[in-house]
């Protein structure tokens, strides 16, 4: 995948109002809503790279492109299903606690819930002058931005995180180390039915003030 901040960049330099103006792009950040029911068909090949590249275009402090994407189709959810459940059954032993089947079976079945679902990781690096809260606000950011484009392009998405987000043995099956971090799993597909968009009803000035 290639990084499409530099070409939004040029893209603004030529027209400054192209982009930010633009009210596809501001429909899909005001409207973009979770939902958690989520069918086949999934983001098609061409879809899932435009969602990747804009993940990869969000915000990051020093460039270190922390973000780290590992994408779940088809037989591969089911097959990471039987990871998570282990992990589960070790969590619950070592609390002293004995999992049950349907614990068991809901675990292995969490991938299920969407045609895909794409496991974002932070790669953190311990070594950095940027501080480790910024690393996992880019990766934080990189979420965001894939729920946002997965919306102007019509899907429904679902960002979720759980137990398995703060397991190490989920973390190692995903390629990280246990010292890197997961900011959560980006569920996508089509929608049963639109969610509801309400408009804003709170106090605006209750989140905002003007500092004088």
């Amino acid at each position: 995948m290639v990084d499409q901040g530099d070409n939004l960049e040029a893209i603004s330099t030529q027209n400054p109002r192209k982009v930010t103006e633009s009210p596809h792009v501001l429909s899909a950040v005001i409207n973009r809503r979770s939902t958690g029911r989520l069918k086949e068909p999934g983001p098609g090949k061409t879809e899932l790279e435009s969602i990747i590249k804009a993940a990869l275009s969000a915000p990051d402090h020093g460039r270190l492109r922390p973000w780290r994407f590992v994408v779940f189709q088809g037989e591969a959810r089911d097959r990471f299903g039987i990871i998570l459940a282990d992990a589960l059954r070790r969590r619950l032993e070592s609390k002293g606690h004995a999992p049950t089947e349907l614990l068991m079976s809901k675990e292995r079945n969490k991938l299920l819930r969407a045609p895909c679902v794409i496991a974002v990781g932070a790669a953190i690096d311990r070594d950095s002058h940027i501080p480790v809260i910024e690393q996992f606000g880019a990766t934080a950011a990189a979420c965001e931005n894939m729920l946002i484009a997965a919306t102007a392009l019509g899907l429904g998405s679902m960002w979720r995180t759980g137990d398995p987000s703060y397991d190490n043995s989920v973390k190692v099956a995903l390629g990280l180390r246990e010292t890197d971090m997961i900011a959560g799993w980006i569920y996508l597909g089509s929608v049963e039915e639109p969610p509801s968009v309400r408009a804003f009803g709170g106090d605006f000035e209750q989140y905002v003030s003007h500092w004088k």
